[in-house]
């Protein structure tokens, strides 16, 4: 026989289902109990808001028999700590309240001033225990759509490839002005006129000849120092 996942699964739930929604019970005031509090009704007015109440919860009143009692009052009553025709009153303790209705309730001691000195209890009853939903994870940041900077690359220069045969390829000549089109002529040279030759500037110094050359002059006295120094052998030998 195959085995059923299904039914386990609808099983495993409907148990979570009846877990989830079982009364709970809460003794007021903890570990306080039902008393007058020292601080003026501070006490249960915290206990309430640290609570969530659902109808079938069950509320357990500890406190001694013929010293406190509970009675479950109207909001006015509650305010003014009226003892007048109560919705409900226990005057044994401890004492059990189911709560049955999905409303506010409100709850008092008759005995003396026990109520204005802070002995009441305020709750709000919900139908069922609704877990506050988690909040929202925040999403994360879009990614930056700054652009990278794009690198500026300098392309090489040409240089003209020779033509074959070793020649390099003549740079392509100037274009020709369309035809009708009129040629501006070069702007004179200021201080000129046109249609006059340029002449260039006369010199100013003129270049002075170059010295004598005193070449000629050292050659004839050697001459003549070999033939003085000649004379003077000859005449030393004869």
């Amino acid at each position: 026989m195959a085995f059923n996942w299904t039914a386990v699964f609808a099983i495993l739930l409907a148990a979570e289902l009846v877990g989830y929604a079982a009364p709970a019970t809460y003794v007021v005031g903890d570990g306080f109990g039902w008393g007058i509090p020292q601080d003026g009704g501070t006490t249960y007015a915290n206990y309430a808001s640290q609570h969530v109440f659902t109808v079938g919860d069950v509320l357990v009143f500890n406190f001694t028999t013929g010293e406190h009692d509970v009675a479950r009052v109207t909001k006015s009553a509650y305010d003014g700590c009226s003892s007048t025709s109560p919705l409900f009153l226990t005057t044994v303790g401890p004492a059990s309240l189911t709560l049955n209705t999905a409303d506010a309730d409100y709850y008092i001691c008759t005995f003396g001033q026990h109520c204005s000195l802070g002995q009441k209890l305020a709750i709000n009853v919900t139908a069922s225990k609704i877990s506050p939903s988690p909040a929202p994870a925040s999403p994360p940041p879009p990614p930056s759509t700054t652009p990278s900077p794009t690198p500026i690359v300098t392309p090489p220069t040409s240089s003209p490839s020779p033509a074959p045969g070793g020649r390099a390829t003549p740079p392509a000549p100037a274009s020709a002005p369309a035809p009708g089109s009129m040629v501006s002529p070069p702007a004179p040279t200021p201080g000129t006129f046109p249609g006059t030759p340029s002449i260039p500037p006369p010199t100013s110094e003129l270049t002075p000849p170059p010295p004598p050359s005193s070449a000629p002059v050292r050659t004839s006295y050697a001459v003549l120092f070999v033939v003085f120094a000649s004379m003077i052998i000859g005449l030393i030998m004869m």
